[in-house]
């Protein structure tokens, strides 16, 4: 009976999809990088991408699958658009939706740190003219 159970519980496993496995790596110091750096830009007050962002959000795929053992930061950020939860949440919307269109196009999920970054945590964001309403996409040097 055991046996039995061992093996049905084996070959349902077997069927689902492997899920990717998160690497290890850190996304601190990445806004400090300026190569292989790319900039979606957002309309206030919302995570859906735009037009304008369709290019540079190509070629950042580009690169990204021309360098398969590169991992990637995607910062969002957020102005001061509402309080600080609401621009985080929005920073972190806007950093989801980018890192689940590079996904779609191929981009492995285990390579992509999505992080939010918001003008009421960070000085640099806050003082940003025009307020900071992008997405960051950076391609941090090979391990």
């Amino acid at each position: 009976m055991k046996r039995v159970l061992l093996l049905v519980l084996g070959a349902a496993f077997a069927a689902l999809p492997a899920l990717a496995q998160q690497r290890s790596f850190s996304c601190v110091g990445a806004e400090k990088l300026e190569d292989d750096v790319f900039s979606l830009a957002f309309q206030r007050g919302s995570a859906k991408l735009t037009e304008a962002a369709r290019s540079p959000l190509a070629a950042a795929i580009e690169a990204a699958l021309a360098a398969p053992d590169r991992n990637i930061c995607i910062l969002g950020h957020a102005g001061q658009e509402g309080g600080a939860s609401t621009s985080i949440q929005l920073a972190a919307q806007r950093a989801r939706a980018v890192t689940n269109a590079m996904a779609a196009q191929g981009v492995g999920v285990e390579r992509l740190r999505a992080e939010a970054r918001s003008a009421q945590f960070s000085p640099a964001i806050r003082a940003a003219e025009p307020p900071s309403r992008t997405v960051t996409i950076v391609l941090m040097p090979a391990p």
